[in-house]
């Protein structure tokens, strides 16, 4: 980074945070008596921790068992910030205050740098306006006109794993790297009815390669100068933040080359996307692509088609890789757990069974709805492992968050609401809610799918958009392809635990797992304890059923 930046500008940079950073906590600190960790840097504070733990939760953890879901933290530069995984609060901030807590300058800008000005970077109007947009997309209805696609894709994995697999037999495989490229080429079908080619030879998919691991590329293990200077964003004016693509070094020339990648792949699309010729090549009926090309005109260079550009991107990315991964945890974890995965794979086949029965072949949407042990599983596994971690948040104006369990303070009370000022950092964590033993239960942090069974809905605060679950975050900012993720992780287990057992390899130390969930900037990651070097990886032994 410093090659990139000269140190007396990288150091002038920080020394003007740093000044900034002092007159804001002259103004006082509202959440100055609540108790928290200590911090290793002075500079950095917990957002270095936090980057080097070993585990995503390794610290958060211990301090939810120490004090509760609520504490404060070091932000940089030596700023106070709130930390907090309390469901009122989390209510609160996602819910009742609309956009009353913005995203943090610094982890929004990587939106902008890898994407472009798509919707989620953009803040408030502008927010709502790609939303309105967006939302036709999305609707129940039209998601359920993807599931043949689903299944058609789904399929085509299934059929070159039976073909593998009935020539040498079990197999050890790379079962993220799959899951990556079949998610790869459904995004690429149900949103702009585009062959990705991910499934593929893989050397002929580019984009496949490209994105495949992206969030370890651009968060995990930063050096600290980087971390630095990231930590200046937040003072540094938005125009000057958009040039900082441009910059010759990591992780900004390997976004840069991906977003070009992409940029070259989008323009063909939109050729394709034609009226005349798309409707002569369309399979599926109008994927996500003709629902917006019917809101959004004007010509290539218009600020209209950069938008739809970037959405594209976006939609490509978090479309793919986050569900890839999540599916790959889910598997990870049901080879961890065969008397469970045996109970998936039973369902599986007497639903298949009912529905030859009625002379159908593939699972309708009520189908799969009605597959409790497969859905749970899915819940379940989105709650324990999270791919977005922790979402930094700053206070547009005065606030009071109400929390629903009590947090200490270095007097030794506890109070159950805190004051925020205007500007005021902070942290939710969504894998802590997740694992709240009083909104979960005692044994939340085991993967234990039959808690969805026992839960008494009715009694949680109301907080996710899924299953109550922060995992797709919540309100105004919730992931707005949460029923496509969904649907396809429905599609994925109704397929592959029908044909094939899940097993872990030989090689495999279940007293210290290979399978390491690693903290990327404010992302987790999965990667190989040990040996970073191989990108994100998870193996399987798979084996075809007779």
């Amino acid at each position: 980074m410093i090659s990139a930046v000269s140190l007396p500008a990288l150091v002038g940079l920080g020394f003007f945070a740093l000044i900034i950073a002092l007159l804001r906590r002259r103004k006082g600190a509202s959440i100055g008596d609540l108790k928290g960790p200590s911090t290793q840097s002075l500079v950095l504070g917990h957002e270095y921790d936090l980057s080097r733990q070993e585990e995503v939760g390794d610290l958060e953890f211990k301090w939810l068992r120490e004090y509760g879901p609520t504490w404060k933290v070091r932000a940089p530069f030596g700023r106070d910030a709130l930390m907090t995984a309390d469901p009122k609060a989390l209510q609160h901030i996602f819910h009742k205050s609309g956009y009353g807590y913005a995203k943090e300058a610094a982890q929004n800008h990587i939106s902008y740098l890898m994407a472009g000005p798509n919707i989620a970077w953009v803040q408030n109007a502008d927010h709502q306006r790609h939303r309105k947009i967006m939302n036709p997309a999305f609707s129940a209805a039209q998601l359920r006109s993807f599931l043949p696609m689903f299944q058609s894709t789904v399929q085509r994995l299934s059929d070159k794993w039976k073909t593998k697999l009935s020539v040498t037999g079990p197999s050890v495989l790379r079962v993220d790297d799959w899951i990556s490229r079949t998610a790869l080429d459904i995004i690429g079908q149900a949103a702009f009815d585009y062959d990705y080619k991910g499934l593929d030879d893989h050397s002929d998919s580019p984009l496949a390669k490209a994105y495949h691991g992206i969030f370890k590329e651009v968060g995990y293990m930063l050096p600290v100068t980087t971390m630095l200077f990231r930590a200046t964003w937040d003072y540094v004016p938005e125009s000057i933040l958009k040039l900082f693509k441009y910059i010759p070094a990591q992780p900004f020339s390997h976004l840069r080359g991906v977003s070009n990648l992409f940029t070259q792949y989008g323009k063909e699309i939109l050729r394709e996307k034609r009226p005349e010729v798309d409707a002569e090549k369309r399979t599926y009926g109008k994927d996500v692509l003709s629902i917006l090309g019917e809101r959004v005109g004007g010509p290539e260079d218009a600020p209209e088609r950069r938008e739809l550009l970037a959405q594209m991107y976006t939609l490509t990315l978090a479309g793919h890789e986050t569900t890839a991964t999540t599916f790959s945890f889910l598997l990870y974890e049901v080879a961890r757990h065969p008397e469970y995965q045996a109970r998936m794979r039973q369902e599986v086949l007497e639903a298949r069974a009912r529905i030859f029965e009625r002379g159908d072949v593939e699972f309708t949407m009520e189908d799969l709805e009605g597959m409790t042990v497969c859905m749970n599983a899915i819940k379940e596994t989105l709650r324990m492992h999270p791919i977005a971690a922790n979402l930094p948040r700053v206070a547009t104006q005065d606030d009071v968050l109400p929390l629903a369990f009590p947090a200490p303070t270095k007097s030794g009370e506890t109070v159950m609401e805190v004051p925020v000022r205007k500007g005021q950092v902070v942290y939710t964590s969504l894998a802590v809610y997740n694992r709240i033993p009083q909104v979960w239960g005692e044994d939340s942090h085991e993967w234990n799918p039959d808690r969805f069974a026992r839960l008494d809905s009715g009694k949680q605060t109301f907080v996710g958009v899924f299953a109550n679950l922060m995992t797709f975050s919540a309100g105004t900012r919730a992931c707005i392809g949460w029923r496509f993720s969904v649907i396809e992780l429905q599609v994925l287990c109704s397929e592959l635990f029908g044909s094939f057992r899940f097993s872990l390899p030989e090689d495999f130390d279940v007293k210290k797992p290979e399978v390491q969930r690693a903290p990327s900037s404010t992302n987790m990651i999965f990667l190989i304890r040990g040996k970073p070097e191989l990108g994100t990886a998870l193996r399987l032994r798979v084996e075809l059923l007779d």
